[in-house]
């Protein structure tokens, strides 16, 4: 999938967040004395807002690792998380400046549009209709969409599961072309990505449909699962996300993305989260996109 660029709505950087508390509006004078336009103030940016609010807010999984998840002390941690916890300490100098708000895949788009957050981190592959809803940055992953089966299941082809339950999960890229492409099929939805692949251990349905690195992590961690090979589509990106027509925004993500790909950054998260989950042959190359720099 090649990545296009999104018509831009220009819209006002003050309507872009909930609850600031800062008036930015100039004080008004008497008609009698009009203010000279040279003394009018400068609007506000939206990095000055995030500067001013001191922290950034991210939407992020917490149950969908290597990605984005919950550790054992309670720590939000991750792929996904860490790129927030760094763009974070680039902007405010402080990793600890960063608010997580958790998303469901469903949830994502909506809580951009609502202002509840400024960005989001939370593995979202780059659709063209997601691009009519969000503005998304360069990219940082490179993903397919495959199903998951018992290792004794008869399934051996994605067509297999024509007659069959497939599990997805609401809103993810799985269900979006599923629901297009396979319209006669069975789709048994769920809201968390934990709540399908538990869905997928009771035996409720023959399959889990999900980007494929979730189901590689999950295959190795439960022995007696196999990914099928077809894909459903084609390899796409995965990119952060900001609201439509956040242009600064988006242009700051994009420049620290190119800044962080000179120090090979998501090449050590990848290391430290994502290569023990995959099979000791993988090439980073073809999971991470460093610098933002997409290539077919």
């Amino acid at each position: 999938m090649k990545l296009g660029s999104a018509l831009m709505f220009p819209l006002l950087a003050a309507g872009l967040l909930v609850g600031c508390g800062n008036n930015n509006e100039a004080p008004k004078q008497a008609a009698s004395e009009p203010q000279p336009a040279a003394e009018a103030a400068a609007p506000q940016g939206y990095l000055d807002k995030i500067r001013e609010r001191d922290r950034l807010i991210v939407g992020v999984f917490s149950d969908k690792p290597p990605f984005g998840f919950v550790n054992e002390k309670g720590e939000y941690v991750g792929f996904d998380t860490d790129i927030a916890k760094r763009f974070a300490k680039d902007l405010l100098g402080d990793e600890k400046k960063v608010e997580f708000v958790v998303v469901e895949p469903a949830s994502r788009i909506p809580f951009l549009q609502s202002d509840k957050v400024d960005l989001i981190l939370a593995n979202m592959t780059v659709t063209p209709e997601r691009a009519e809803a969000v503005d998304f940055t360069n990219p940082n992953l490179r993903v397919a969409v495959q199903a998951i089966v018992a290792e004794d299941s008869a399934v051996r082809r994605l067509d297999d599961l024509a007659d069959k339950t497939t599990i997805v999960t609401t809103g993810t890229t799985a269900d979006i072309w599923l629901t297009q492409n396979r319209p006669d099929w069975k789709l048994l939805k769920f809201e968390k990505n934990s709540e399908s692949l538990q869905a997928l251990a009771n035996g409720r349905g023959d399959a889990y449909a999900q980007d494929n690195l979730v189901l590689f992590s999950w295959a190795k961690q439960n022995p007696g699962y196999r990914v099928l090979e077809d894909k459903l589509g084609d390899e796409a990106p995965i990119a952060p996300a900001v609201k439509k027509g956040n242009i600064e925004l988006r242009n700051w993500v994009d420049e620290d993305l190119a800044k962080l790909g000179e120090e090979q950054f998501l090449l050590k998260l990848y290391d430290q989260y994502v290569r023990p989950e995959l099979a000791d042959d993988t090439d980073p190359d073809s999971v991470i996109v460093e610098g933002g720099k997409w290539q077919e």
